[in-house]
């Protein structure tokens, strides 16, 4: 390959621009085309935190269902981050694949059947597995069934980010799609555990050892027949080819050494940040474990009960999971005693930029300090991603695909 070619992308949901900063990272990814769009909002924040920062390529604020394919480049490889509302445990009353936003599996379907992009790479929260809890498995069944019937092995796993150094226990489910040929054909026909331990895409890029036994199990192409009868636990790690799914569950090989939340704190930090004494019992009570009669509101009562989470959070340790809710004062938000001054504080906007991955001040582009915050519990680890660029450059080249 020559050192100056790069391979084009597609962004789609990019969001703030987490693919994008992660592939550029890894080197000769150029983003040709970036979609981003959030339903009934009059300010697009997301979209104008990402055109402040990335000037080429073409950037669409429209909703990707009015995205005509013929309007996108052709591409080498699409990525995104599709909204995850309808499959995450934060959602209420969450429908999968036939939620509002879980239909738009269907829109990157769509695009990928006009484009054929050699690869595909696509990010999830890890629920994505068992959606619907009626039902597990029905909705990736679906998804690898849409993939396999376009020509695409497909490969999952989900990862915690702090598996592998980064400073925050973020899980999710990452899926990556190839065309074949007939190298990439013998890796997938060959050793099943093989390929899940040691020789697939993301067995190279994020070391696993196997936890439990291989799975076989075959998907349905017809799509009436998964939504009707499929359902099967899916384990956190497997591919899919011809219709055909081995997987198996695995637990990741640590990074020595990782990052901590502790890491990335900030030195000065404004008044702002630190928690009001008067609300000090309510911050303990959120935190703490409960146990208690609880009344619906038709005034049925039951019995509620919680564990409890860190307060303040231990900064010796990667952090928990960034939620969109971060900073309001909510049981989920994170609360730090600052070495520096002693004091209980919030994280700041820019310490979830590094959380993240991203440049501290990143989305400091005239969004509300309450969207900052909104932004990041949103995004993705981005060093993952700049991890699978690499992986996909050696994967290109060793298949020759590239």
């Amino acid at each position: 390959m020559s050192n100056k070619k790069k391979y084009s992308v597609v962004e789609l949901f990019a969001g703030v621009g987490g693919f994008r900063v992660g592939l550029e990272a890894a080197g000769k990814w150029d983003v040709v085309f970036a979609n981003q769009w959030e339903p009934g909002k009059k300010n697009q924040w997301a979209f104008d935190c990402y055109t402040s920062h990335f000037t080429t390529g073409i950037h669409s604020n429209e909703d990707i269902a009015q995205v005509k394919a013929e309007d996108i480049p052709n591409h080498t490889l699409l990525v995104g981050g599709f909204p995850c509302q309808d499959y995450s445990v934060a959602a209420t009353l969450a429908k999968g694949i036939q939620g509002k936003k879980g239909i738009l599996w269907w829109e990157i379907r769509r695009i990928i059947e006009a484009k054929e992009p050699q690869f595909i790479l696509l990010e999830n929260v890890d629920r994505l597995i068992k959606s619907p809890a009626n039902q597990r498995g029905r909705d990736f069944a679906i998804i690898l069934s849409c993939l396999n019937a376009l020509g695409y092995v497909v490969e999952w796993r989900v990862i915690n980010a702090a598996d592998y150094g980064f400073p925050q226990r973020r899980r999710r489910t990452f899926i990556f799609a190839s065309k074949t040929n007939e190298k990439v054909s013998s890796l997938y026909t060959s050793d099943a555990e093989s390929v899940l331990l040691k020789k697939g895409f993301f067995a190279q890029a994020f070391p696993v050892e196997q936890d439990k036994p291989l799975h076989q199990v075959d998907i349905p192409e017809d799509l009436v027949k998964i939504t009707n009868e499929f359902s099967t636990l899916f384990s956190n790690s497997g591919f899919s080819y011809d219709f055909r799914c081995f997987h198996l569950h695995t637990v990741p090989i640590h990074v020595q050494g990782g990052r901590t939340l502790g890491d990335i704190l900030d030195k000065e930090v404004d008044e702002s940040f630190y928690l009001d004494d008067q609300d000090l019992e309510k911050w303990k009570y959120m935190k703490g474990s409960k146990r208690e009669v609880r009344k619906t509101r038709d005034g049925f009562e039951y019995n509620y009960t919680e564990g409890a989470i860190p307060f303040p959070e231990f900064l010796d340790r990667p952090s928990r999971t960034m939620l969109t809710s971060e900073s309001t004062k909510n049981r989920s938000t994170h609360v730090i005693r600052d070495p520096h001054t002693n004091r209980l504080r919030l994280l700041t906007p820019q310490e979830c930029e590094k959380l993240d991955g991203f440049e501290p001040g990143w989305t400091a582009t005239g969004m509300p300090l309450r969207m900052r915050y909104f932004c990041m519990g949103n995004a993705l680890v981005v060093g993952l991603i700049e991890k699978m660029g690499l992986m996909l450059l050696k994967y290109g080249k060793d298949f020759k695909l590239l």
